[in-house]
């Protein structure tokens, strides 16, 4: 199998890196195409006008109706070629910035991304999930390459509510752990081949970045603010968690994350909360270290993320839907066979009592 890794073209992060948007997206075209929903409009659309017009390019800003699916996708696409679009810019969360990746693929343009937040890891990927116009889950979109350009302004994300970045740093954490198991078994990664060393170790980096910078960072955007930690956690949770969960794989810790939206009194959590107490019933499943589970656990608790069930809102374990939970984890073609074991529902129920439990 064939080594592979894959990634933006040029990713930019820094703080007001908006202001800089019209000189780097000149370098694609001269008729942008910008979409933002309503709240996202009115926060950065004086500084893209103002920046773009400095650069002698007028943009075209339209907004975004809040769900990526294929009746709004066609919309903007209509939209997008009477002005004769050449380059396409999602500005937002996850849903605004898929939307811009489909209108850039079925149209054939480049696409830029800015996010707003760095509450996950998609900003960078090559994919996108479309959904129904009601909003429920209809597919996946995958892309022949990586977004153009990624810009990160981190004083605009640094603003976001504090619980994003740390849902962002709950998705990242899965990240060196999913890597491991999946250069273990060696595989294929969703990058359509074999983890690099390069992908393993910028996984790898991100677990580090996060231990080392990511209390400091949830206490500077509570008060509003970017520092060094908030900056190396935005690149752990978007550059960083991005190439390594593409690149290098993905393992037991979002298996169970889809498992447990079985479960009503998880959905009001956002995906990387769901997605770190995977990451516990994962080390639990593959019976890591107790030092290292010891590890991540702490790290949970100094951030805020859950460590148990009863922290996600599941007041009285009930064995039957933490076995339905279980079964969805191991459903076929799921990513958890990518563990370096065989893996069965009864296991997995196994790890969530457990890891349920030390979370306690």
């Amino acid at each position: 199998m064939d080594k592979i890794i894959i990634s933006p073209s040029k990713y930019i992060q820094g703080e007001g890196a908006l202001a800089n948007i019209g000189k780097y997206v000149s370098t694609f075209g001269c008729q942008p195409f910008a979409i933002a929903d309503d709240f996202v409009m009115g926060l950065t659309q004086d500084t893209v006008s103002s920046s773009f017009a400095g650069n002698d390019i007028e943009v075209t800003l339209e907004r975004f109706n809040g769900e990526c699916s294929r009746q709004e996708i066609e919309r903007l696409i209509i939209l997008s070629k009477e002005i004769q679009a050449d380059v396409i810019i999602g500005i937002g969360g996850g849903k605004t910035l898929d939307t811009a990746k489909a209108i850039a693929f079925y149209s054939k343009l480049p696409v830029v991304i800015v996010p707003t937040i760095a509450s996950t890891d998609a900003p960078t990927s090559a994919l996108a999930v479309i959904y129904t116009p009601e909003g429920e889950f209809s597919e996946y979109l995958l892309f022949p390459s990586n977004p153009n350009m990624v810009i990160m302004d981190t004083a605009i994300i640094a603003k976001a509510p504090a619980r994003l970045l740390v849902a962002g740093m709950g998705d990242a954490l899965s990240t060196w752990f999913e890597a491991r198991a999946n250069m273990t078994s060696g595989k294929t990664t969703m990058a359509g081949g074999a983890p690099t060393r390069s992908a393993q170790a910028l996984a790898k980096l991100c677990y580090e970045t996060l231990l080392a910078d990511g209390l400091k960072a949830k206490v500077a955007v509570e008060m509003g603010v970017s520092t060094p930690a908030v900056e190396n956690i935005i690149e752990a949770n978007t550059y960083l968690s991005g190439i390594g969960f593409e690149s290098s794989g993905l393992a037991g810790a979002h298996a169970i994350h889809n498992g447990l939206t079985k479960l009503e009194e998880c959905h009001h959590l956002l995906h990387g909360e769901k997605v770190a107490f995977g990451t516990l019933v994962q080390l639990v499943l593959e019976n890591a270290d107790y030092s290292e589970i010891q590890t991540v656990l702490d790290f949970c608790h100094s951030v805020g993320l859950p460590t148990n069930l009863h922290a996600m809102g599941v007041k009285e374990l009930d064995n039957d839907k933490l076995m339905e939970v279980a079964r969805a984890s191991c459903a076929e073609g799921e990513t958890i066979h990518n563990m370096p074991f065989p893996v069965t529902a009864e296991k997995v129920f196994a790890a969530i009592v457990t890891a349920h439990q030390l979370g306690q």
